[in-house]
């Protein structure tokens, strides 16, 4: 697993909450839910983030919440039903994604158990989080998609 160190500036966000287990409920939420309202108010072709706000090895399935984020201007309202967040600035720990939307949880797993040991970094409180580019495509046949995997990171360790 190759991980990279970051430093990121703070993202201004409108998000949509889903709450309940993660897995397939995710994909059909972005589908279903948070593509439409996009698409409604003009949001598409911008980066997006997938913020995990629990645990889910020491949340129960269904108190676990996530938000689906989208990138809008300072100035920006939330459009309805949204909420505006900002996606915390600093440093990170990150790992490119690239596969089918059942494997991400793996890979998850993976980073924190042995990629963020094996690098010699120690994360920080705080969500971790998806992050999309604004051109994202999932492949139309076997659903593989890219992404980036971000944990936050303590200020003063290094990689």
């Amino acid at each position: 697993m190759k991980v990279r160190v970051v430093e990121i500036e703070p993202a201004r966000v409108a998000y949509l909450r889903h709450t309940g287990p993660f897995g397939p409920a995710l994909g059909e939420f972005w589908r279903g839910v948070v593509a439409p309202w996009m698409q409604d108010n003009g949001l598409m072709g911008r980066v997006t983030y997938g913020v995990a706000m629990d645990d889910p090895a020491n949340t129960p399935p269904e108190k676990c919440r996530y938000d689906a984020c989208v990138e809008v201007g300072h100035d920006d309202a939330a459009p309805p039903p949204a909420a505006l967040a900002t996606i915390p600035g600093g440093r990170y720990a990150v790992v490119d994604y690239y596969g089918p939307a059942g494997g991400i949880g793996e890979v998850w797993h993976a980073f924190y158990s042995q990629g963020l040991p094996e690098a010699g970094l120690k994360d920080r409180p705080g969500p971790c989080f998806e992050r999309y580019a604004a051109d994202f495509r999932a492949d139309p046949e076997t659903g593989e998609f890219a992404c980036e995997l971000f944990i936050p990171l303590d200020q003063e360790e290094e990689a």
